[in-house]
């Protein structure tokens, strides 16, 4: 990476509050991460539709198991924010090789329930190693702040689970009194007509919205951990101070 290119304020944080940076990396940029992943994610709520017949779970199995298929999408988005470069889904259509197939089958087996899944991600997707050297390399990444990446990845597992849980009592609670209680009876026992539908919509929404805010503090924490290893912000201030 050229780190004179990259349009952040790089300096040795902790990783909780590197994480906090990357939330606001995608706040920032909020309409290129939305705007070009949308159609992402409504090919991966296609795919999960598709297994509906099967039972609703599934349908929100396939929705979560596909999750590393989205976050690469994501990914790409905000690397290339961090160089002051917008994205466009037609951006993503011309990368889509690179960012959609290369590396996917790991991603959705052995990798798939890492416990520290974006923190690594861009040592996978953004630096090209293979194999062995990859190996090392993200062991060199995570150090010993796996309990962080942990810590990070569980955090998001929570706050996706309350916003699930959330919308999906909403609509019991703005009805009326006297029909709230067979209305969430009915929800809570899988009995209401819309159950399933209500389930996936929930589930689909917090994933759409929780998502992004995951990978880009997943991508703030390597950026934060190349800062530790190569002392990026002081190359960045030399670069700043002798660039004129």
């Amino acid at each position: 990476m050229k780190v004179d290119a990259i349009r952040l304020d790089l300096r040795p944080r902790s990783m909780f509050e590197a994480c906090d940076l990357g939330v606001r990396i995608v706040s920032m940029h909020a309409r290129a991460v939305w705007g070009s992943c949308a159609p992402v994610f409504v090919f991966v709520l296609l795919a999960a539709a598709a297994l509906y017949p099967f039972g609703v779970g599934w349908t929100l199995f396939a929705i979560f198991w596909l999750k590393p298929w989205l976050d690469r999408s994501i990914l790409f988005v905000l690397a290339r924010a961090v160089f002051g470069e917008e994205t466009r889904f037609r951006d993503l259509l011309l990368a889509s090789r690179a960012v959609w197939w290369q590396g996917l089958g790991g991603a959705l087996t052995l990798r798939r329930l890492s416990p520290w899944r974006s923190f690594v991600q861009p040592v996978l997707q953004l630096e090209g190693q293979r194999r062995g050297a990859r190996g090392a390399r993200m062991n060199v990444m995570l150090g010993n702040h796996r309990g962080s990446g942990l810590g990070m990845q569980s955090a998001f597992s929570v706050v996706e689970s309350a916003i699930v849980f959330g919308l999906w009592t909403l609509p019991g609670w703005l009805m009326p009194a006297d029909v709230r209680g067979d209305w969430l009876r009915g929800i809570f026992t899988g009995d209401a007509p819309v159950a399933d539908w209500l389930s996936i919509a929930c589930y689909a929404l917090a994933v759409f919205f929780v998502e992004p805010f995951f990978v880009g503090a997943g991508f703030a924490m390597y950026l934060n951990r190349r800062v530790e290893l190569e002392a990026w912000d002081i190359e960045q201030e030399f670069r700043l101070a002798f660039s004129v």
